[in-house]
Parts: C-alpha cells; sequence; structure tokens
C-alpha cells in the first residue's frame, strides 16, 4: 500500500517563511546586541551600539544598562573578517565604565580595515571618549557630551606607591590613544582633563558638540544622515581603490 507523498511547501510559503526568519534575526540581534544589519546601494551596513556602562570583569549593578565587552569584542572580529559588511556605524551615548575593557574595544575598532563611522548622541563619558574617536570619522550631534577626566577607581585600593604610578601609566595609555586617533594636541587634551573649577567637586571638563571639533577632538558636528553620507563615501573610496588594484 502506497502513501501519497505530501505537498510540499509553495514557493510564496517558503519566502514568507524565509522573510520571517530573517525578520527574527534581525528582531533578536536588537534584543540580544542591539546592532542591526541593512543593505543599501552602497554595501551591507552593520550598526553597533554602545550605550549604559561598559561592563567589564566585574559585573555591573542589577538593573544598570550596560555594553558587554565579551559580546562586543568577537563580534567587531567576525565583523572584520565577514566580506558580506561593507562597513559599521557605532551609536555612541555611554557613561563610560571598566576603563581595560572600553580601551580593549577601541583599540579592535581603531585596528579595523573597513570603513568605520561613530556619531555620539547624549553623551561619550570618561572611557567612552577613546570610543568615539576609534572610527575612521567621527561624528558628534550639537547637543551631545563628552566628560574628559583623569582615570580613577572604585573599590579598595592598596595604598602603595606602585598603585598611584599604575593610574599614571593607565592614564598615559589612554592620552596616548585618544591623541593618536584624534585631531586634540596632547597637551590641550591633559589641561581638559585636570581642569577645575568646572565639574562639581570633581576634575576635568565637559564639552559640547561644537566644543569637542573646535579641540580636534571629535571630526564633525552632525546627525545620523551625516554620519551615514561619510560611511557610504568611505564604501565607495574603497571600492574604487580595490577596482584600481585589480586592472
Amino acid at each position: 500500500m502506497t502513501e501519497n507523498t505530501k505537498e510540499s511547501k509553495s514557493s510564496t510559503e517558503n519566502e514568507k517563511s524565509d522573510e520571517n526568519s530573517s525578520s527574527g534575526t534581525v528582531t533578536q540581534q536588537l534584543v540580544d546586541l542591539g546592532s542591526s544589519v541593512t543593505k543599501t546601494p552602497h554595501g551591507t551596513i552593520h550598526c553597533l551600539t554602545i550605550v549604559g556602562q561598559i561592563e567589564g570583569h566585574m559585573l555591573a549593578n542589577q538593573g544598570a544598562k550596560t555594553t558587554k565587552y565579551e559580546h562586543v569584542m568577537p563580534l567587531l572580529t567576525a565583523l572584520e573578517q565577514n566580506d558580506d559588511i561593507a562597513g559599521v556605524l557605532f551609536l555612541l551615548n555611554t557613561v563610560g565604565g571598566d576603563v581595560e575593557a572600553g580601551l580593549g574595544i577601541a583599540e579592535l575598532i581603531a585596528g579595523m580595515r573597513k570603513p568605520t563611522v561613530s556619531l555620539v548622541l547624549g553623551g561619550s563619558h570618561s572611557i567612552g571618549v577613546p570610543l568615539a574617536v576609534a572610527a575612521k570619522a567621527s561624528y558628534a550631534v550639537p547637543s551631545a557630551a563628552m566628560t574628559i577626566h583623569p582615570v580613577r577607581m572604585s573599590g579598595t585600593v592598596i595604598a602603595a606607591p606602585q598603585t598611584y604610578n599604575y593610574f599614571d601609566r593607565l592614564q598615559e595609555r589612554i592620552v596616548e590613544f585618544v591623541v593618536k586617533n584624534s585631531h586634540i594636541s596632547k597637551k590641550k587634551f591633559l589641561e581638559l582633563m585636570l581642569k577645575t573649577g568646572e565639574m562639581a567637586a570633581d576634575v576635568g571638563s565637559v564639552l559640547y558638540g561644537q566644543e569637542a571639533v573646535s579641540v580636534g577632538l571629535i571630526d564633525h558636528v552632525g546627525g545620523l544622515s551625516d554620519a551615514l553620507d561619510d560611511l557610504y563615501d568611505q564604501i565607495d573610496q574603497k571600492k574604487a581603490e580595490k577596482e584600481h588594484e585589480q586592472k
């Protein structure tokens, strides 16, 4: 006795299934990593958000909005190796956080060959400053705020000369990175970092959109469309260079 073979899904049903699967993947990316992938005439753009507190070796307080370095680091590595991704847009609104984790992420961004653009929205404080300048082009909206202050550490600290030496060396690493990846001078950056009288009961400076550009910390004042246009230009230029090499 034979059994009739079940009818396969129609092509329309398969397409709907693929669309639902793709939509589900994008939604899951937004939930898990705060990232999205969009196809454009210039190429596929990956948008990654770095928000809240940069969470490093220690878990942040319960209820705090965080960006986890163990998620971002392998994602950046995968993006750099993915030929389908033409460029990466970083949206920043961070209060800072773990210095080592934030600097590690910034170094990965700076080391990418792919076109990259950062856009500061709201704020990019403390270790968020290196993250903002790490991309090949940096933008800040007019209302964006960037807080620059000396390295500090919470929790138990061993009161020894070596501890203060460690602070100095860690701070020097941050200063050198920012100076290398922006147009601000070391003298000016240290001046802003150690400024007194601007922040209540604290040392440092707060720069807003145009101020950050004026001192050379950020490249341009602009919004989302400006940042995307820059990213498209980088992608088109990279394509043209590749075509020229192949000739």
